[in-house]
């Protein structure tokens, strides 16, 4: 096709390749071209976070950026969370406080809080400070109250 362009991008620890158009958001370009589902799209305008993975360490909304611009970049999807230790912990920190219900933004929250706990190194956070660096994803089923105690709980260095 026309357009198409070759794309290679570390995802979750490894090397990976495909063609997209230059048009093509990173959202599309991992769910449709790299079969990584997790990334969920919900506005598609920036606005409710869902689409939130990281790129270079920082979270981006992958609706917005284009693939093109995440070449030769590391990007961590919800799917690489598993393999990695910060991104464990938030996982069981979700689930041991309850903070997911029907699930659809956790991965944007989990990138969000992914970033803000490096970014402390270590540091402790405070309420208010998680919610603020959370108030970028929208959810429409928990209350945030234990999307804040979970990574309030990682933060603290919490099991």
């Amino acid at each position: 096709m026309p357009g198409d362009r070759r794309i290679e991008v570390e995802v979750n620890g490894a090397r990976r390749r495909g063609e997209c158009e230059a048009r093509t958001t990173l959202a599309d370009f991992l769910r449709d071209e790299l079969g990584l589902t997790g990334t969920h799209l919900g506005c598609e305008h920036g606005v409710c976070g869902a689409c939130t993975v990281l790129v270079d360490g920082r979270a981006v909304r992958s609706c917005l950026m284009l693939a093109a611009q995440a070449e030769g970049a590391a990007v961590m999807t919800i799917e690489g969370f598993a393999d990695d230790p910060r991104g464990r912990a938030l996982q069981e920190a979700f689930r041991a406080s309850h903070a997911l219900q029907c699930g659809f933004c956790t991965p944007g929250f989990l990138a969000t809080a992914h970033e803000l706990l490096a970014d402390a190194d270590g540091a402790p956070l405070g309420e208010e400070e998680i919610r603020e660096a959370i108030s970028g994803t929208l959810c429409r089923c928990t209350g945030y109250a234990n999307i804040v105690k979970a990574v309030a709980a990682v933060a603290a260095g919490e099991p």
